[in-house]
């Protein structure tokens, strides 16, 4: 694909995410769009966004559940740039008006001490450079026509993140099985879903593992300090405004989120 219409393709993903509107799926208008264009114009968007002043805080895996997969009829992982505008404080409420179409996911967060560079990366290696992990919620959004998305739409749409919430307690992975964390995941008040660790391509940190391969053929390393979220760990939820979320993970702990109008 011609550098210019990945530009171009680019600023327009770019316009939707800050002016709040979707667009017509690039799959359909571009059919012989791949993987590797739609993540050069992912780099696009995350580009502008970082020239408004965001900053890089972490990255995000996508589509790594069975359930995820398919709701969204998405069949690889893919992954994503968290920035410092995406992220909300435990308890701090969700204002819809920055949102499109935006469904909640409840997954486990990875806070890393070291840095961590594919290829070769393993489970262990992702332990090992892990301070600590914690319940998150992440919100992801689409700027594509009613979620109309191939792996194509969603990459070069940032991976769909919109924003996340991490809960307020840090926990050490050392002494816990995390594919058998449980996951209790309820909306409103009411039960929506339960999941677990192994739910996140089979061990989160398998997903981390995956990450850090994934983008270590591309020069790029995941990065001490970064937060890594490795997947949802049960079926996405729609939510509104007036909504309230919650998810307690065994043995790491629970996150809350509001979502305002």
């Amino acid at each position: 694909m011609h550098t210019t219409l990945i530009e171009d393709l680019g600023d327009e993903l770019y316009a939707a995410w800050s002016g709040c509107h979707t667009v017509a799926p690039l799959t359909e208008r571009h059919p012989e769009l791949t993987i590797e264009d739609a993540y050069h114009i992912q780099q696009r968007m995350v580009g502008r966004r970082r020239q408004d002043g965001a900053r890089v805080v972490g990255k995000k895996i996508g589509v790594t559940s069975q359930a995820v997969m398919d709701m969204l009829g998405v069949y690889q992982p893919d992954f994503g740039y968290l920035l410092s505008d995406m992220v909300y404080a435990p308890g701090e409420a969700i204002s819809m008006a920055g949102l499109i179409q935006p469904k909640a996911e409840g997954e486990i967060a990875f806070i890393l001490k070291k840095d961590l560079m594919g290829p070769g990366v393993g489970v262990s290696d992702v332990l090992a450079a892990t301070e600590a992990v914690t319940a998150c919620f992440e919100i992801v959004d689409s700027r594509i026509r009613d979620w109309k998305i191939k792996i194509q739409d969603t990459v070069a749409d940032n991976a769909s993140c919109g924003v996340f919430v991490l809960g307020d307690r840090l926990v050490s992975p050392r002494g816990l099985d995390l594919r058998t964390c449980g996951m209790v995941f309820e909306k409103n008040g009411e039960l929506l879903g339960t999941g677990a660790g192994a739910a996140a391509l089979g061990h989160p940190a398998n997903a981390v593992a995956w990450l850090a391969n994934a983008l270590g053929a591309l020069g790029v390393g995941l990065e001490a300090g970064e937060v890594i979220l490795s997947g949802s760990l049960a079926a996405m939820a729609p939510v509104a405004a007036g909504d309230s979320l919650q998810v307690s993970i065994g043995g790491i702990g629970h996150c809350g989120v509001r979502f305002t109008a």
